[in-house]
Parts: C-alpha cells; sequence; structure tokens
C-alpha cells in the first residue's frame, strides 16, 4: 500500500449492495458523501469485504472514516469498455471527530499517457494525466488525474514513463455528454485533482517538486508539506495508514 493511499471521512448515503465473491470472501459497495471547503460534496464509491462490516453498522446517515486504496477496472457498460474507479477499503470505523481534511490521497505511479494540456475560456491551466500505479500479482490501477496552474504547465514537461508522486483529493464531476443534435445525458467522471506533485529521478535521485494551492471548488485540499522528509512522514501519519 505504499505507493496508493487514501483516507476519507464522509455520511453514508446508500444502503450495503452486494458486488461479487472472491475465495469464499464476499464483498459489498456503497456510497458516501465527503464534504469540500467549498461547501458542496464528493459523492465516492467504496467495495469493501463482509469481513471488515461485522463490528460496524453500514446504514444511511452514518459517519464513517474509510482507509485504503483506489482501484480501477474494466467493465462493459452501454455497449463500451469503461474505466470504474473505487475505494478499495482496508479499514472502515465510525468517524467521531471531524477533521480539517477529511479527503486525501497519494498516488505514486508512472504516466503511461502524453498529458493533454489545456486552458478553459477563463484562461485557467488544465492538464489531464493518467497515471500507472502498480500493485501486487503484476497489476496495475489506472487513475485519471488532473492539474491546475503552476502544477499544469509543469505536466507539459513530462513524458510517458515518468514516474511521479501526486497528492491531493479524489473528485466527482457531473458533467453532460452529448448523443444527438437534441439530446444529452448527465455523466460523473472520478478523478484525482492534485494539490502538490513530484517527478522522480531514480538516476540522479533528484525531486522536482511543485505544490499549488487554491480554495477553489476544483483544488480546495492540499498537503502543506514541501521537504521530502516531510512528505514521507505525511503519507504514514494516521490520516492515510
Amino acid at each position: 500500500m505504499l505507493n496508493n493511499k487514501i483516507y476519507l471521512e464522509g455520511e453514508v448515503i446508500s444502503e450495503l449492495n452486494f458486488s461479487h465473491e472472491m475465495y469464499g470472501e464476499g464483498f459489498y459497495t456503497f456510497n458516501i458523501k465527503v464534504p469540500r471547503l467549498s461547501e458542496t460534496n464528493d459523492i465516492l464509491f467504496i467495495t469493501i469485504s463482509e469481513r471488515l462490516i461485522s463490528d460496524i453498522d453500514i446504514k444511511l446517515g452514518t459517519q464513517v472514516i474509510v482507509e485504503g486504496q483506489l482501484r480501477s477496472y474494466n467493465k462493459f457498460v452501454d455497449g463500451a469498455n469503461r474505466l470504474i474507479l473505487t475505494v478499495f477499503a482496508r479499514n472502515i470505523s465510525v468517524c467521531t471527530e471531524k477533521s480539517k481534511n477529511p479527503n486525501q490521497i497519494f498516488l505514486d505511479g508512472f504516466i503511461c499517457k502524453e498529458p493533454v494540456y489545456r486552458t478553459t475560456p477563463f484562461g485557467r491551466e488544465i492538464s489531464d494525466m493518467l497515471l500507472a500505479v502498480n500493485r501486487a500479482y503484476n497489476k496495475s490501477d489506472y487513475i485519471p488525474t488532473i492539474a491546475w496552474g503552476r502544477n499544469s504547465r509543469f505536466c507539459k514537461s513530462l513524458k510517458v514513463g515518468d514516474n511521479i508522486r501526486v497528492w491531493g483529493r479524489l473528485q466527482s464531476r457531473e458533467y453532460q455528454k452529448k448523443i444527438s443534435e437534441s439530446e444529452t445525458i448527465k455523466k460523473v467522471a472520478y478523478e484525482v485533482s492534485i494539490s502538490k506533485m513530484e517527478k522522480i529521478d531514480k538516476t540522479s535521485d533528484e525531486e522536482d517538486t511543485f505544490n499549488e494551492e487554491s480554495s477553489d471548488d476544483t483544488n480546495d485540499t492540499s498537503i502543506k508539506q514541501t521537504e521530502t522528509d516531510k512528505t514521507n512522514n505525511n503519507v504514514k501519519n494516521k490520516r492515510i495508514s
């Protein structure tokens, strides 16, 4: 779990639904609502083993802490393969005291598609990147990420195969998809909004670090430690452990 950690505090907003069974172990899914500083919310998808929920009553309105990893898998939906993101819970508990940062994620992965840099009609800089994050048994999770401002400009210098570390939050974003000249449907995208990132140079042990702080809806949480030893401590602390 050292290269993929997520910590969430949120409210259960859906019933437990049976998902699948593997080696005799059942897995369930549900959704939680995680608040942003902007007073909006991210609706996030959780997958959890039956062995973790025997001692906790997961019902509508329960405030929970979920710690685990962000996973991806392909699912055939509406005639096409879609990349599905889910938070795979390693631990769950009742949240009795809320923290200032209820949505934190750390990823250490490799760029597997050329970053896409663009600007909005209002002149804001954005870059989209797809990270491959390795896990056991020669598997990888493919995680969409989005960077803003200085981080976005930094992404223009990155290329496929580069090893980067990112800190930020997992967000849900609604958008309209046009399916005909007169009809659109509402869709939801999930991505990691980057607040800080590092490029890892394995040959020289040098790290290029960029930190972008913002208080708007698209990037309202950040991990503000900038020294290498502090960032390592950050991903080991009790909030992401």
